[in-house]
């Protein structure tokens, strides 16, 4: 009952406001003359985000008191919908069904069917929020990483929030050139296949020089004999969780 009424005594109380504002605007509009006249607009707008994702908690987190370094990953466009299993075909998700001293925590959110992670970035940041308010998240070391359009997702949310990640590893995806100034301070290493006939090899080549070019730190591997899939051998390659484990935001 106290909490219906809690919702009952908001909604009177928003309602009020609205209409104050209409008043307001009312009055306003009865006063001014014609011509030009500097104005500002306001409106309070309320919100729901979700998805659903995988979370993995590396072996031994209930028994440390320690905070764990974390890795979102981003799937690519065949693993999207609504069945979390899908997530697990490639990357991260699928490595870690199998190692449970993968040293980090991960999270693998799903990208509905028929969007986009670079249309999913609010709902993307606010999910490693939540993350980071409920586990003991080493927030000094949280890296982003995705392949194919989990690639372009990378790209596209460490440029909106480059002071949320240590270091990111973007996998056969791409970026736009004016996003290389969002990464001067975040170590950029990147991965493409030489024959990718999906996403071409230029659109890692163009971030990577782009970011340099401006006094950034990257680096572009490719596999000069692969097609699309430059993941399976980036994940399984223990130089990438090294390499991501040396780089730490500062506090």
């Amino acid at each position: 009952m106290k909490a219906r009424y809690l919702v009952f005594c908001v909604s009177i109380a928003l309602i009020a406001i609205s209409f104050a504002q209409i008043e307001r605007a009312k009055t306003a509009q009865s006063t001014l003359q014609s011509g030009q006249h500097p104005q500002i607009f306001e409106k309070v707008i309320t919100k729901t985000l979700n998805c659903q994702y995988l979370l993995f908690l590396p072996e031994g987190y209930e028994n440390k008191q320690q905070r764990w370094p974390m890795i979102l990953f981003l799937h690519g466009a065949g693993e999207r919908g609504n069945d979390l299993n899908l997530v697990k075909k490639h990357g991260l998700p699928k490595i870690i069904e199998q190692q449970k001293d993968f040293p980090f925590i991960v999270v693998s959110p799903q990208c509905p069917q028929g969007q986009w992670w670079t249309e999913k970035v609010e709902v993307l940041i606010n999910l490693l929020d939540e993350i980071v308010n409920r586990y003991n998240v080493d927030t000094e070391r949280i890296y982003l990483t995705g392949l194919s359009m989990g690639g372009y997702g990378t790209w596209t949310l460490a440029a909106a929030y480059p002071e949320r990640f240590a270091a990111i590893a973007p996998i056969c995806g791409g970026g736009e050139r004016y996003m290389a100034d969002k990464f001067k301070e975040v170590p950029v290493w990147a991965f493409h296949s030489a024959k990718d006939n999906v996403v071409p090899l230029v659109k890692s080549e163009e971030m990577v020089n782009a970011i340099n070019a401006r006094g950034g730190n990257a680096k572009l591997t490719v596999y000069p004999d692969a097609a699309h899939d430059s993941w399976t051998a980036t994940y399984d390659n223990p130089e990438l969780y090294d390499w991501l484990l040396k780089h730490h935001k500062a506090k």
